[in-house]
């Protein structure tokens, strides 16, 4: 009994140690492949130690113009986009622009589509990270029907989702190859 108990002490320290050393991983790149929707590509993002995260996307099949791009709580798809959730808001802030002091740690404003419906974007964020508690790994982008209001509409949802309308497009935040900072967007 003693050896079975000791055994099994030994077994949960090891498991211990192996969850540690995934919580104390430093995360560099991540990859958002959109494949839920008519919307194709892709978005990358790199975070250099202890810096911001820039964000790199290439989108097609888009309707021409801007729309409202966010990280989303939950990567979960389960319901297509519907199941994302809200956006990312670990800090209980309003709905704001990139730059803004108030904002939601997923409000990344807009991107753009052009007449062929591409959207290639660079964008630098000093809130996002891919590690620790508020990690964006495993949560959703969401690209949406409309133009983001960055919180200054003065509509009813202005404050909670920037008036960006429906969802168009979604895909889950996952842990990339640290080769992926190299290639380029085409």
């Amino acid at each position: 009994m003693q050896t079975l108990l000791l055994i099994l002490h030994l077994l949960l320290a090891a498991a211990a140690k192996v969850e540690d050393s995934e919580k104390k991983r430093n995360v560099s790149d991540a990859i958002c492949v959109f494949n839920v929707g008519n919307v194709s590509g892709h978005v990358m993002f790199h975070q250099s130690t202890g810096g911001n995260v820039t964000v790199q996307g290439n989108l097609t099949n888009l309707p021409k113009g801007k729309h409202g791009f966010h990280v989303h709580q939950y990567g979960d798809l389960s319901n297509g986009c519907a199941s994302t959730g809200p956006h990312f808001n670990p800090y209980g802030m309003n709905h704001g622009g990139p730059t803004a002091y108030d904002r939601h740690v997923g409000d990344l404003g807009n991107i753009e589509a052009d007449e062929n419906g591409s959207a290639l974007f660079i964008m630098v964020d000093h809130l996002l990270t891919l590690n620790g508690n508020n990690s964006i790994i495993g949560r959703a982008v969401v690209v949406h029907a409309n133009e983001d209001d960055l919180g200054c509409g003065g509509q009813n949802d202005s404050l909670t989702t920037g008036h960006a309308g429906g969802r168009l497009a979604c895909c889950v935040i996952g842990i990339a190859k640290s080769k992926r900072k190299n290639e380029q967007l085409h």
